[in-house]
């Protein structure tokens, strides 16, 4: 196959056309003679003139021809000789901007000094110059970054569902492995459209207009960007309603999803008349890029603060504790609660989106009900790249905050310090050391500044020392330091972290922060401190400046700025309610000796009761004439009577199914999607949840043959969508209709069988797969109902089946493994039944259950109903004859 010449029209323009313009706008490069030593010094003071600057760039220019004129050889004899030997040199990328971007500056001096001179404009080519080069990025390119040159016609690529950077490479760049190229050009860019910054090549979302290299070559089926148009005034939130009461905006013109600019189509709701699969062209729910920090690096707390994601992380560690305390403790009583209503949340309000973001960063491990905590101990921010900082990796003898942000990164460090290895043993739990008047400081006005137990009844002992002032909490710090350098030097190992490596010994020393204010008196204390900071796990906090220590500035959102080398980027900040929340969730938290409740003691009010009203539960129909069998209870499901519905469906109708079992009164637009789209702008949530309603109207229709029914109905008095318990029957619905029967019943047979009745349509977790907050609390509330059954059914069949009553009792147990009165009913079962060894297995399983809960035990309560039942029966006296 013949070979084409190596130099073509545009290399020889370049070879000869760079020093012809040289030459006529500013003499031949060679001078005339050496530069003296006047002239050297006027440059040395006036380096900036402008003679001066157009000198250097003019002397760049040249050696930049030379290397030009050197590649452009090689080539001609590469060519000629045939040498595959030859190496093949090619102008460096930064060569050929430094190219373009000498050519126009001397082109632009040159402009300026002939005008300067003569009083007219001279000559310049700079535009051919700038067309006739194959440089990828120019200025010209720069000014307009919102599209891609491509010949004369403009083209921009809009992301699609399931694209990624190296498809989008493989269609414009002709190779996948060109993804860096446009992740470079794109990288920390955010896109208001649909929200979202670029920080992770792996993340990209549908509706981003990426830019892409200026060589991008446009696959056949791309459409030339128009200008674009005036953005159209927002829509009203509620939207024309037609016959279904459901708003919908009016269509946009049809553009091509991928090149064209303006919304993505990503952003926008079909109208009623689409298909499912122009409905998922918009993507659901759970694909569309959320504004909640899951690709950022943080979160933004609506009042004040931002908290990095290690930090959400940990706090979502110690409400899931929370939740499966109030689980240990619930009590099974009767008649049972037959309600809606969901558990309460163990957050503040304040915090519960960190705990819904924190949730899905867990490290999750273990079993299901296992709780388990971030990644990174004490995670205080994070570094280049989003990486999450912790406390302890910090180099240097300590930290030391100042600025605006300082107070409220200090909260934020005590928080993820004391919610760090709340999931794990005592050992792992660090300690802080502060004052009294500091935590005043970081509190809010009134709280009490006291530890996390002022009265010494938790296992692991006192987490948060309060002393007097600061030179009690430097002289602590001291004791602490002499102590752990005296048990080095005891087991003869040279750092803590050596020392706890260990099996040999028993004295595993936590990580200790000194969190306090600088203070010039005991700087030399604290420096000396400081100095055994890695050796000791000794780690000074302090707020302000301070000789010594490593300083870091922290503005108010946490940026932080340092004039030394420092990896933090920036700070999690938190207000003084929020540490106050989490202060008081650590407290509730912490595993105690704790009395419980017995359970031959008259019952008390369950622990998981709400305050909330619930909702009455609709009369489903029992001829089964309901089109549609919605399953909430384990993972949602739809169905009719010719099989499971699934084609067409959306995962956020699936999630908004379910949130409207949970409330058969119904909810508005606005409560759906904030409980659905959290952490999405209003307006972009309530388009999805109506698309989500649209599209689950259309797929039940289709799949049941039936065009009339509205599945979801609309009630305009109230403004609320609600499921159609005519035409949609809920497992969920029918459960506690059977409940409230089974409380109602005249006897015992008739009970019975509406105990097990609800007990077979409990199908698992409410919800199952669905990892959102308001999920779980939902799915706790149902959980222990359907417990309550499972202990009554139990009560019911003991005196004549004790066998079925203990396999139904270890049903519940299997639903949740931490409940301590259904191992007490078991117990006392066995007990009956004089099966001591049972009992103790009994035991021992609950033993090792809430061993998982942070060292919790059984309660007194749990072991006194255990040593009734171990006690050997009192023999029965016989009659004399």
């Amino acid at each position: 196959m013949r070979r084409s010449a190596p130099i073509d029209g545009w290399t020889v323009l370049l070879l000869v056309g760079i020093p012809v313009v040289l030459v006529r706008l500013v003499g031949w490069p060679w001078p005339h003679r050496m530069p003296s030593r006047t002239d050297l010094a006027a440059w040395v003071a006036e380096p900036l003139a402008d003679r001066s600057i157009t000198a250097t760039v003019v002397a760049l220019i040249w050696l930049t021809w030379l290397i030009l004129v050197a590649i452009a050889a090689v080539e001609a004899c590469r060519w000629v000789i045939r040498r595959r030997r030859l190496p093949r040199l090619q102008v460096p990328q930064p060569a050929q901007v430094l190219t373009a971007t000498l050519m126009g500056a001397a082109a632009v001096s040159s402009t300026d000094t002939a005008v300067a001179d003569t009083g007219s404009p001279a000559v310049t080519l700079t535009d051919n110059l700038l067309t006739a080069t194959s440089v990828r990025d120019t200025t010209a390119v720069r000014q307009a970054p919102m599209t891609v040159h491509v010949g004369a016609t403009s083209y921009r690529y809009v992301v699609k569902p399931k694209d990624t950077l190296s498809s989008i490479a493989r269609q414009w760049l002709g190779s996948p492995d060109r993804w860096p190229e446009i992740c470079r050009l794109n990288r920390h860019r955010h896109f208001p459209t649909v929200g979202g910054t670029l920080r992770d090549c792996d993340l990209i979302y549908p509706g981003w207009d990426l830019r892409l290299p200026a060589d991008a070559t446009p696959p056949a089926a791309a459409v030339p960007a128009q200008p674009p148009r005036p953005a159209a005034p927002p829509p009203d939130p509620a939207g024309p309603r037609n016959s279904d009461g459901i708003g919908h905006p009016t269509p946009a013109p049809h553009t091509s999803a991928s090149n064209t600019p303006g919304p993505p189509a990503s952003a926008s709701t079909p109208s009623p008349a689409d298909t499912p699969s122009r409905s998922a062209a918009t993507g659901d729910a759970d694909t569309q890029p959320q504004r909640d920090g899951r690709n950022e690096a943080g979160i933004t707390l609506p009042v004040q603060g931002w908290v990095s994601l290690g930090l959400a992380a940990a706090i979502a560690t110690v409400a899931a504790i929370l939740r499966l305390q109030r689980r240990r403790r619930a009590q099974l009583t009767f008649p049972t609660p037959a309600s809606t209503t969901p558990q309460p949340a163990p957050v503040p309000p304040s915090l519960a989106r960190v705990e819904g973001i924190g949730r899905r960063h867990l490290n999750r491990t273990g079993a299901d009900y296992q709780p388990s905590g971030p990644a990174v101990p004490a995670p205080i921010g994070h570094g280049a790249g989003g990486a999450e900082i912790s406390l302890f990796d910090l180099p240097g003898a300590g930290l030391a905050l100042h600025g605006a942000g300082a107070v409220p990164a200090a909260r934020a460090v005590l928080a993820a310090t004391l919610a760090t290895g709340a999931a794990d043993t005592v050992d792992a739990r660090p300690v802080v050391a502060t004052t009294g008047d500091l935590l005043a400081r970081l509190l809010p006005e009134g709280a009490p500044a006291i530890g996390l137990d002022p009265g010494g009844t938790t296992y692991d002992g006192e987490r948060l020392i309060v002393l007097a002032d600061t030179a009690a909490a430097v002289t602590h710090a001291e004791e602490e330091m002499i102590s752990r350098r005296r048990l080095l030097n005891t087991l003869a190992a040279d750092t803590i972290a050596d020392l706890n490596a260990r099996t040999d010994h028993a004295e595993t020393q936590p990580p200790y922060v000194l969190l306090i204010e600088a203070t010039d008196r005991h700087a030399g204390r604290l420096r000396a401190v400081a100095t055994h900071r890695a050796a000791l796990d000794l780690h000074p906090v302090i707020i302000g400046a301070l000789n010594g220590l490593p300083t870091v500035e922290v503005d108010s959102d946490g940026a932080v700025t340092s004039q030394e080398p420092n990896p933090v980027r920036q700070l999690s900040t938190i207000g003084a309610a929020d540490l106050a929340g989490v202060l008081g969730m650590l407290t509730d938290a912490l595993a105690r000796p704790e009395a419980g409740t017995d359970i031959d003691d008259p019952p008390a009010e369950p622990a998981l009761a709400s305050t909330e009203p619930g909702e009455p539960v609709p009369v489903q129909p029992r001829d089964g004439s309901a089109l549609v069998q919605l399953r909430v209870l384990g993972p949602v499901t739809v169905t009719s009577d010719t099989g499971p519905i699934a084609t067409g469906m959306r995962s956020g109708s699936y999630t908004a199914l379910a949130l409207l079992a949970a409330h058969p009164a119904g909810r508005t637009l606005d409560q759906l999607a904030a409980a659905l789209h959290p952490d999405t702008d209003k307006d972009i949530a309530v388009k999805r949840v109506r698309t989500d309603i649209t599209t689950t109207r259309r797929v039940l229709r289709a799949a049941t043959g039936h065009d009339e029914p509205m599945f979801i109905v609309y009630d305009q008095t109230t403004g609320r969508y609600r499921l159609d318990p005519e035409t949609v029957a809920v497992d969920l619905w029918q459960m506690l209709t059977a409940i409230d029967t089974a409380n109602t019943a005249d006897d015992d047979t008739a009970a019975l069988a509406a105990l097990r009745q609800a007990a077979d349509l409990y199908g698992g977790d409410f919800a199952d797969g669905h990892d959102r907050t308001w999920v779980v609390d939902y799915a706790t509330a149902y959980r222990h109902q359907t417990l309550t059954v499972y202990a009554r059914i139990a009560e019911v069949l003991e005196p004549d089946h004790p066998d079925q009553a203990v396999a139904a009792l270890e049903t519940a147990v299997e639903l949740d493994p931490v409940n301590e009165e259904l191992y007490q009913r078991i117990m006392r079962i066995h007990g009956r039944q004089h099966r001591p060894d049972a009992v103790r297995r009994t035991l021992r399983r609950l033993e090792e259950r809430l061993a998982d809960l942070g060292d919790a035990e059984p309660s007194q309560a749990t072991r006194r109903v255990a040593e009734r039942q171990l006690r050997p029966a009192a023999p029965t006296s016989r009659a004399r004859p």
